[in-house]
């Protein structure tokens, strides 16, 4: 069974976080949501608040065949801590998949993961990241993949769900969902 690690902080974006592990959960992968906070909690940039299974105090040494992070405002909050960037740079050592979107892609390349790659962004992180693909939802380019943010969410999540399993898997998920995906 392929395995998922999300990373939450406060601030994150809602959509960003919720549909990609709810098409990867449909898709058998056992998606295991860590809390930056050490209550299990994390509150949305839109006041939702969802419970976590573990804190990345738990899990954060546990690599997984994929690392997802949403975006949204509790991207600072991601950075600002070397527990995340620790479990990116395993993610990568080993070789994992490693997903980011809107402004997560940030994070990555503080890591220096996103140098002479091809990656896309959400547009309010454009100065940082100058390089982005503007006009791609989804990109993947070696073990890294990001999006442009919440519109993206689905065809994301049915992304990360062809990378870890398999196309046939993805489009049954969105057949399934009634959505038509770009590529499914």
């Amino acid at each position: 069974m392929s395995t998922a690690l999300v990373i939450l902080a406060d601030g994150f974006e809602e959509i960003e976080a919720v549909a990609p592990i709810d098409i990867l959960r449909r898709a058998g992968v056992k998606v295991t949501i860590a809390t930056l906070a050490d209550n299990f909690h994390a509150t949305g940039r839109n006041g939702i608040t969802m419970h976590g299974d573990t804190t990345l105090a738990k899990e954060g040494k546990t690599v997984t065949d994929l690392l997802l992070l949403p975006g949204g405002n509790g991207v600072k909050l991601l950075r600002a801590d070397p527990r995340v960037s620790a479990a990116v740079m395993a993610h990568d050592r080993a070789g994992k998949w490693i997903a980011a979107i809107c402004a997560a892609p940030t994070l990555l390349n503080d890591c220096g993961l996103l140098m002479g790659r091809r990656y896309t962004a959400h547009f309010s992180v454009a100065a940082e990241l100058p390089d982005i693909c503007a006009d791609e939802q989804v990109v993947t380019h070696g073990n890294i993949t990001t999006s442009r943010g919440a519109c993206a969410a689905i065809p994301f999540g049915l992304h990360l769900v062809s990378l870890l399993l398999s196309p046939p898997a993805a489009a049954e998920i969105s057949n399934s969902i009634c959505c038509r995906a770009a590529g499914m």
